[in-house]
């Protein structure tokens, strides 16, 4: 049976498949083959790498919010309702990916050590109900978070409560802090179109939610916080993944290098010409 490991070759279905379906699909035939070599099913696997052509995949360009656009988002977070603002400023202080914000419960919250454990993450395919699963590479880890965020959460507590209250019978305690309006587990998709709508509605540049996350830890690396307390407060099982954040910063430097060299060094006519 012919095997591809060509990024752009076609599936049975017809559709192209892209780099990373390829290099997923070759660990799992590379495992397959070494474990035959084990059993001594065959005397060597042809699916070496270095025998191999292994597409490069193309990393997405990350996304952030700068330092004071998220101080113009938490102003005007002020003017929305207690459960997004939580939301939203858990997100960029905790740096957790969407599903795992979903997924808390107010019983991992420690009021007194000013602590949240991130254990599990909710997830919902098309057509079928929110499930719940351990997070990405299984990273549980607890996360120190500010007192700001600590307020809003009893806030937010107590908001549950006079619901529950005021449903009675009719309200589902699960224990969730972001819920729908009978205390059901939120939708995990629910949070991205909210945080659209909300950018639009105050006028701030559209970026996706996952570049909330994107911001916690590029800012955390700007005040100069350790990479590896990044990646743990981050949940990345590999230190390559918050690696990529140090290009950001990279970039970023490039950049302030240029405009401190255009207003300090250059001649008024080559700054006219440089900002055309």
């Amino acid at each position: 049976m012919p095997i591809s490991t060509r990024a752009g070759e076609c599936s049975k279905s017809g559709a192209r498949l892209s780099p990373s379906t390829v290099r997923r699909r070759l660990a799992v035939l590379q495992a397959v083959l070494k474990q035959a070599v084990k059993l001594g099913i065959i005397p060597e696997t042809p699916a070496k790498a270095e025998k191999l052509t292994i597409p490069k995949v193309k990393q997405p360009k990350i996304e952030i919010f700068s330092k004071q656009e998220a101080a113009q988002m938490l102003a005007c977070l002020e003017m929305e309702d207690i459960q997004f603002q939580t939301l939203i400023q858990l997100a960029i202080f905790m740096g957790a990916r969407r599903g795992e914000l979903v997924a808390l419960k107010f019983s991992d919250v420690d009021f007194e050590q000013s602590k949240i454990t991130i254990e599990r993450a909710a997830v919902k395919l098309k057509g079928q109900k929110t499930i719940i699963k351990p997070p990405k590479d299984y990273e549980v880890r607890t996360v120190t978070v500010n007192q700001s965020c600590l307020e809003l959460i009893k806030l937010l507590r107590a908001e549950k409560a006079r619901e529950a209250a005021r449903l009675g019978t009719q309200w589902i305690n699960g224990g969730w802090l972001f819920t729908t309006w009978n205390g059901e587990i939120m939708n995990p998709q629910t949070p991205t179109k909210q945080f659209s709508k909300f950018l639009e509605r105050h006028g701030l540049r559209h970026r996706k939610f996952h570049s909330l996350r994107h911001t916690s830890a590029t800012l955390l690396l700007y005040a100069g916080v350790n990479i590896k307390q990044v990646q743990g407060r981050l949940g990345h099982g590999d230190i390559e993944t918050t690696n990529k954040y140090l290009h950001v910063l990279e970039e970023a430097d490039v950049e302030a290098a240029k405009a401190l060299d255009i207003m300090l060094l250059q001649k008024p006519d080559e700054k006219v010409k440089n900002i055309s």
